[in-house]
């Protein structure tokens, strides 16, 4: 089926802009809420474990619900999904805004921000399926370079937005999702996308697994810094989240239209990029929570500052995508995936080694690298592997590889947090036991570290504003430590991606009817008209 009869001279350009505005709320609400954290926890009243699930309530709900959102897209038409889905993000953001004050609040804001990530959820398959299915294949690879190139830039820019909508009020960073949303929608009327989709029954019972999988696994995650990882809830939280995963992969398998046609991980390309993905995004979207905290705590910026501090990275990003993008229309997808994989690694790792001088003179041109690094493969990675779906298939396939990233991103976020939290109460124990100004014996210098390690949750997951101008010198230090060792870590887990890329994905530019030809032999998969 055809959602509009084909308007003849309808501008591509004009249904990319309205794409782009459609999803940018999704991005800019990935960062621009950890800014205003601290303000949101004093002004409402909230407890620290509540205020980290108003951060990450948006971010699991995206992972949980991309597969329904794609599956949505291509059974009910993908521009009708893309308007609804704005529509329902809006409206979550302005409950967001107006959320009361008193014992209501903390339910409030997590219940509407979770509703915030359904939008997202259900906004993101069909806008990006609709700009497959607008550009031929020779040309995907610039379009969705723009298109990824801006939605980096906006994640990037989210904390600087954030630091200066809170110098008026936090509730401002949620209502000003509601112009871009009406712009959306304007857009979306205008270029009038046409899109083809199948109507199909829904898969429910695959939809509550995957949800119950992935919301279990990564609470376990989350909560382990809060609770310990002694703590037997952990293991079971994690244990039966992936127990629910394997369930649902073998129930998909059985089911005549599941949620995800597993089929697709049958063709090796699909596959490939979404672990090179799922890897990559371990660090993406943790590099600008972790990062602003360092800019905050070790640098002494203000919130609106700190967000300045990760333009240099969307410098070389932005860049870099377009590089990117160019190179997969010419020499396909392997070339940009695995040199990026490459560059990003040597740029966290160089920007590792400079983040104790604490003298961001000598890490701006390290931060510049690691971000062309991600911007050269991430928008290749992403529009190859969507290329191998059908034209019936393209919401499925972005709800795949977006679920994946997002889980990875919640992963990414847990599991570099509780590396923090660990290493900060060792190198804040050290560093009482070495400063002149303590000289604390170990045991004191360990029982005061037990508690001093949690005041970098001033920075995104809750604790209260930091007073800059009272850190002591040795904490900002010891946290300088400890962000040197998450940088390392990202630094080798992009080596990872690299290794995965470099002997995974297959050299050469796919063309058309070789994809057409691939996804139609799958199951499930075929363009039938």
């Amino acid at each position: 089926m055809s959602e509009a009869a084909p308007v003849h001279g309808r501008s591509k350009s004009l249904v990319l802009a309205a794409m782009i505005f459609a999803v940018a709320m999704t991005f800019i609400d990935q960062t621009i809420v950890s800014i205003a954290v601290p303000q949101i926890q004093t002004k409402l009243g909230l407890s620290a474990t509540g205020v980290q699930w108003a951060v990450n309530a948006y971010l699991l709900a995206l992972a949980s619900l991309f597969a329904f959102g794609g599956r949505l897209a291509d059974t009910l038409g993908h521009r009708r999904m893309v308007t609804w889905g704005v529509i329902i993000f809006a409206g979550a953001s302005a409950l967001c805004g107006a959320t009361p004050k008193g014992g209501l609040a903390e339910a409030w804001l997590i219940a509407f921000r979770a509703l915030q990530g359904l939008g997202g959820a259900i906004m993101f398959p069909a806008a990006l399926a609709i700009v497959v299915q607008t550009y031929e294949v020779r040309e995907r690879g610039k379009a969705l370079a723009t298109f990824f190139g801006i939605a980096g830039a906006l994640t990037a820019v989210g904390p600087i937005m954030g630091g200066f909508l809170t110098a008026w009020t936090w509730r401002a960073i949620f209502w000003v999702n509601l112009p871009i949303a009406a712009i959306a929608v304007l857009l979306i009327a205008l270029s009038k996308p046409e899109t083809d989709y199948r109507p199909a029954r829904m898969d429910y019972r695959g939809l509550a697994l995957i949800t119950a999988g992935i919301v279990l696994g990564v609470f376990g995650f989350q909560q382990a810094p809060l609770w310990g990882w002694s703590n037997p809830a952990i293991g079971i939280c994690i244990a039966a989240g992936l127990a629910l995963l394997v369930v649902f992969y073998r129930v998909e398998v059985r089911t005549e239209a599941p949620l995800i046609d597993m089929n697709i991980f049958r063709n090796r390309t699909f596959l490939v990029e979404n672990l090179v993905l799922g890897i990559a995004m371990l660090t993406f979207v943790p590099l600008f929570v972790f990062s602003s905290e360092y800019a905050q705590i070790s640098l002494g910026k203000q919130a609106k500052d700190a967000g300045v501090f990760l333009l240099f990275f969307f410098v070389g990003f932005a860049v870099a995508t377009q590089v990117g993008g160019r190179l997969l229309d010419k020499v396909g997808a392997k070339l940009p995936v695995t040199l990026g994989c490459a560059v990003a690694a040597v740029g966290f790792f160089l920007w590792a080694g400079k983040v104790t001088t604490l003298d961001f003179g000598k890490q701006q041109w390290f931060i510049v690298v690691a971000g062309a690094g991600m911007g050269l493969m991430l928008s290749p990675a992403n529009t190859d592997a969507v290329n191998q779906a059908g034209r019936f298939s393209y919401g499925e396939a972005t709800g795949i590889t977006q679920t994946i990233r997002n889980y990875a991103a919640s992963l990414g976020l847990a599991v570099l947090g509780t590396t923090l939290v660990s290493r900060m109460r060792t190198n804040v124990a050290n560093q009482l036991v070495v400063d002149p100004d303590y000289h604390l014996p170990r045991a004191a210098a360990d029982k005061a570290a037990a508690s001093l390690a949690q005041m970098q949750n001033s920075g995104s997951s809750g604790g209260g504003a930091p007073d800059l101008s009272k850190i002591p010198h040795f904490y900002q230090l010891a946290f300088a430590q400890s962000t040197e060792t998450i940088f390392y870590a990202m630094g080798g887990i992009m080596a990872v991606a690299a290794i995965v890329a470099f002997i995974g994905l297959k050299a050469g530019v796919q063309h058309q009817e070789a994809a057409e030809a691939e996804a139609a032999a799958a199951p499930g998969l075929e363009a039938t008209a």
